[in-house]
């Protein structure tokens, strides 16, 4: 069993929001996802994504965007990112999903083999641009998110199993910065952390490592709208 993940598809299939109006990179980049997981991922395999799967503001009109992967082969995990505004409610998204092949996260974990995955949105880390108390009362809810999703870690992990955190925000700035999500990362022996929601040209590195941990981008415009193979 091989683990992808990628992350920020963005998929606007009821909503007029085309991507490539940030860059014509963006031009048909569904397809290009698409051909690429078609050629890495087989029905055994694992694929990860780590939040803004959809525009849409409904439920109906984000599980149109979550249908649209029914096709492609593996176990799809997902959770929330910040604009998965129509991801209102866990118990009617489990309920709407397409088959058996989609899990979605939120407080928990789901173990697959020998990898137990936990996820949770985070959000922006102290330090980050136009930082509030606001932001603060998020950040801190996230970390009491986290802290649940790793006691249901502890009921199913076994000895020899790879631990991954699925967070669609970055657990930390360029500085690779201590922050609450990196404590209780390395509090609970995650192996693995996968994130997305950055874009553009701003650098940040697709692969770091951090007190033994290693950290991986996969917004999908960051990895050329390719799946990345985290194990």
């Amino acid at each position: 069993m091989k683990v992808f993940a990628i992350s920020d598809l963005h998929l606007s299939g009821k909503s007029n929001k085309p991507m490539n109006v940030f860059g014509p990179e963006w031009e048909g980049h569904f397809e290009k996802i698409k051909a690429d997981w078609e050629q890495k991922v087989s029905e055994e395999d694992v694929v990860l994504l780590g939040g803004d799967t959809s525009w849409g503001m409904y439920l109906d009109e984000g599980m149109y965007d979550v249908q649209s992967l029914a096709p492609l082969k593996g176990r799809k995990v997902f959770i929330r990112g910040n604009h998965d505004y129509w991801w209102n409610g866990i118990t009617r998204v489990r309920a709407a999903a397409p088959d058996e092949s989609f899990t979605f996260l939120q407080n928990d974990c789901v173990r697959i083999g020998n990898v137990v995955i936990a996820g949770s949105r985070g959000w922006a880390c102290p330090g980050s641009a136009d930082y509030t108390e606001h932001d603060e009362a998020l950040y801190r809810r996230e970390g009491e998110r986290f802290r649940l999703a790793f006691a249901e870690v502890r009921k199913v992990r076994k000895e020899g199993d790879t631990l991954i955190a699925l967070i669609h925000y970055p657990p930390f700035g360029i500085r690779k910065e201590d922050t609450l999500f990196t404590q209780l990362f390395e509090e609970n022996a995650v192996d693995k952390v996968v994130f997305g929601h950055l874009h553009g040209s701003a650098y940040f590195p697709l692969k770091c490592e951090k007190n033994g941990i290693e950290y991986i981008l996969t917004s999908c415009d960051k990895a050329r709208f390719a799946l990345t193979q985290i194990i």
